[in-house]
């Protein structure tokens, strides 16, 4: 009795497996996949740890400058893709066409970034 009840409850706790998965990776729920926006600015950070990538923008403005996240997806993507660690250094000047967040903040799911100056 007690084995089968093991057995019943490690089966009924992978059911919840693929929706923790999806809710991870389920990006289009934080970000509005429908727009685009371009962000130019000066690389002022990346961080290069799991489980994304995140790429810190200072965009200068008339009024002030802000700090924008941009959420690069995992390392092995973005090497994959061809980055280095030190393919973008701090003070580097970017584009980033990226997919805005639904909240409003400043955070950025990005789909290209293009090097402006080195």
């Amino acid at each position: 009795m007690r084995h089968s009840l093991v057995l019943l409850l490690a089966a009924a706790g992978l059911l919840f497996v693929p929706t923790f998965a999806r809710a991870h990776h389920a990006w289009g729920v934080q970000f509005d996949t429908t727009k685009t926006i371009t962000l130019t600015g000066a690389v002022k950070n990346i961080d290069w740890r799991n489980p994304h990538v995140r790429l810190y923008l200072d965009v200068k403005t008339t009024t002030n400058d802000v700090i924008w996240e941009v959420d690069m997806g995992s390392p092995g993507m973005q090497i994959m893709n061809g980055w280095k660690i030190d393919t973008f250094r701090n003070g580097d000047r970017v584009k980033v066409d990226a997919y805005p967040a639904r909240d409003g903040s400043n955070v950025v799911y990005g789909k290209r970034v293009t090097a402006l100056t080195r």
